[in-house]
Formats: C-alpha cells, structure tokens, sequence
C-alpha cells in the first residue's frame, strides 16, 4: 500500500509542476513555447506512468480517477508521439488536471 501512496505523490507533483509550468499562460502563448510544451509533456508522461504503477486493487477502489486516460496519454506521449495534439495537452492541463489534483489530495495522506 505504501507504494501506492508514493505514486499518488509522483502523481500529484507531476500535476503540480505542469500547473508551475503553465500558470497565466494562454493557449497561444503555450501553442509557441516549445520548451513549456516538451516540460509538460515530460510532466505528463510521469504521472501516466505513475498511475499505470498503482496496484489495480487501488485503482478499482478509486474509480473516479481516470486511471486508463492518464495511462493511454502517456503511452501516446511516448510511442506514438506523432500523434500528439499540443491542443488536447493543452486543454487537459486548464481543464483535467485541477479537479484531478484536488480528487488526489484527498487520497494522499498528511497532504496538505
């Protein structure tokens, strides 16, 4: 169990950093700033992998983290970056990621 929690951690700091890195942006600013694209990226190619790492029990336990999304936009981060859309990335990060760092607060214990 223990291991789950600290890739609850990796994940919230992965969404943590992707927030540092994208804050006051707009869409147009990130769309042209290469470096703040590949950072977050990088950011989300973590945390899909650190949700892939929780146990299924866990994940079972705790459906409304969308477990099989973050792990399927890492898979294509990293294997299929062809096909990435820097539009997707972008609206995941102002409109998927507050309400999933809030739902991973609430499972990480002594987070404050």
């Amino acid at each position: 169990m223990d291991r789950n929690y600290a890739h609850l951690w990796d994940m919230y700091e992965a969404c943590r950093q992707i927030e540092k890195f994208t804050q006051g942006l707009t869409w147009e600013e990130y769309r042209q700033n290469e470096l703040v694209q590949s950072a977050t990226e990088r950011q989300l190619e973590i945390l899909g992998e650190a949700a892939r790492r929780v146990s299924v029990e866990f994940q079972k336990s705790h459906p409304g983290i969308p477990w099989s999304a973050l792990i399927g936009q890492r898979n294509v981060i990293s294997h299929q970056y062809e096909k990435v859309s820097h539009k997707r990335i972008w609206l995941t990060t102002q409109k998927s990621l507050p309400p999933l760092m809030a739902d991973l607060k609430k499972l990480i214990p002594n987070l404050e």
